[in-house]
């Protein structure tokens, strides 16, 4: 018997989102979660061949600055064990970026042009070749192509009266996104019950939200916000869908295996 989850995107960017998903239970969304960080390969450097390295820097310092070089990841286009190689010529006085890296197939490219990789001074150069390899964070965590992956409960805000006359209300600190349950006592005139708010709209703070009021905060039954973050590799869509049909392969593998 399969579940139907709601997925609402709060915020949305090429590279960073926060999406809600409701239905889920804890293992699930924490199963979510490890795929996005493990399960979803990335080209990322594995070997360097250098041919001159007259830097500061010893050619295992700058092995291990390229192989956290972001690359392009169209997935579709490799398969888990694919290698593509780059090359790298610069010659100082200059400093050697990861734009300066040239690769051997257009579609796999260095994701940011501005990550330095040595300072070189009059006289030093630096000439490598190196090979990309297409694999999981499961095996290495520079291919983890999920930089940062976290998720909480939704929690709902209720008011449930007005805060004391002589009382000072203490700040009351929230962080993620609230689900308002009585939005026409909150500051915002404009919101409506049910409204998904992000904290920082109001600095955290729920009582810049509620002024005078007395609130009572609960989690939200099996409804998770996520706050996902790519390191360019690819896009947070490609990412959670990748993700998520990895969890659909394994269940379905499992499912084979125990009908045997």
């Amino acid at each position: 018997m399969t579940k139907d989850f709601e997925v609402e995107f709060i915020e949305r960017g090429d590279r960073e989102a926060r999406f809600l998903v409701r239905g889920a239970s804890p293992a699930v969304a924490n199963g979510i979660r490890r795929a996005m960080i493990a399960d979803v390969p990335t080209f990322s450097i594995d070997t360097v061949r250098f041919v001159e390295n007259s830097s500061v820097m010893f050619d295992e310092m700058i092995g291990l600055r390229l192989g956290l070089v972001p690359l392009t990841t169209p997935i579709d286009d490799f398969e888990e064990g694919d290698v593509v190689t780059l090359s790298l010529d610069v010659e100082g006085p200059a400093t050697a970026y990861s734009g300066d890296l040239q690769s051997a197939d257009s579609l796999v490219q260095p994701a940011d042009e501005n990550v330095p990789i040595v300072e070189l001074k009059e006289n030093q150069r630096l000439e490598l070749e190196a090979d990309a390899v297409l694999d999981t964070g499961k095996e290495h965590a520079k291919h983890q192509g999920g930089v940062s992956v976290g998720y909480r409960h939704l929690q709902r805000v209720e008011v449930v009266g007005d805060a004391g006359e002589f009382e000072s209300q203490e700040p009351q600190i929230l962080r993620g996104v609230i689900e308002e349950g009585a939005a026409e006592h909150a500051a915002d005139e404009g919101a409506t019950d049910g409204d998904l708010v992000p904290t920082d709209a109001f600095d955290n703070d729920l009582t810049n939200r509620y002024p005078g009021k007395e609130v009572e905060v609960t989690d939200v039954p099996e409804a998770f916000v996520f706050h996902v973050e790519t390191d360019g590799s690819f896009d947070v869509e490609e990412l959670v869908l990748r993700a998520a049909e990895s969890i659909g392969d394994r269940a379905a593998e499992l499912e084979e295996k125990v009908a045997i």
